[in-house]
């Protein structure tokens, strides 16, 4: 009953919302890093806009961790939920909602923005900056989920190692992966993007 409080008041206060799209441990502090996030943020609405469909992983705009209804939100690995829904409870707190701008995504959709992203960013290789393929996307796996508004993304990044909830890369402010041991021992170092990342050379 109290999270469907919570997630009443967080839709109530953002019906709408700006969408943004491992080595020694490190403590999880610093400026809140900057990134080009216009051209991906185009990617995903592109892919949103034309039948990706909410089945797909798509979700709709106002959506928090507490819509077990929508499967981007379903399918998500249970430990990352439910740390991600304490962080949105303790967020709601501090008067900062917590929207889910991505969660889980089932492999055709991921495929579909990996070729909206090459189509973008005018290569393969750029494109691994920002898009991973459905073989090694942490959201098609349901291990990663992306937030928003920046209110968000800046109280997660300064908060969210209380949870387990750790930025992944540099370029990326709003994409969160569980860390358990961030808990104890702080968030890993990030990596510049997604091409320095091991899981990525599957």
């Amino acid at each position: 009953m109290i999270g469907l409080l919570v997630a009443t008041a967080i839709a109530v206060a953002f019906g709408g919302r700006w969408l943004e799209e491992s080595s020694s441990f490190s403590s999880f502090s610093g400026a809140l890093p900057s990134a080009p996030v216009e051209r991906t943020v185009d990617v995903l609405r592109g892919a949103r806009g034309r039948e990706s469909g909410e089945s797909g992983g798509a979700v709709p705009d106002g959506t928090t961790a507490f819509d077990d209804e929508i499967p981007g939100i379903e399918h998500l690995d249970s430990s990352l939920l439910e740390a991600l829904r304490a962080a949105s409870t303790d967020a709601a707190d501090a008067g900062v909602a917590l929207m889910v701008t991505s969660g889980w995504r089932a492999p055709e959709y991921q495929q579909r923005l990996l070729d909206e992203g090459i189509a973008k960013y005018g290569s393969e290789q750029e494109a691994a900056r920002w898009v991973a393929t459905p073989e090694t996307s942490a959201h098609v796996s349901g291990d990663a989920v992306d937030v928003g508004p920046y209110a968000a993304t800046a109280w997660l990044f300064e908060h969210g190692a209380r949870y387990g909830l750790c930025q992944i890369y540099r370029n990326e402010s709003w994409h969160y992966e569980l860390r358990p041991d961030a808990v104890d021992h702080g968030c890993p170092a990030m990596y510049a993007d997604a091409t320095e990342d091991p899981r990525m050379r599957r």
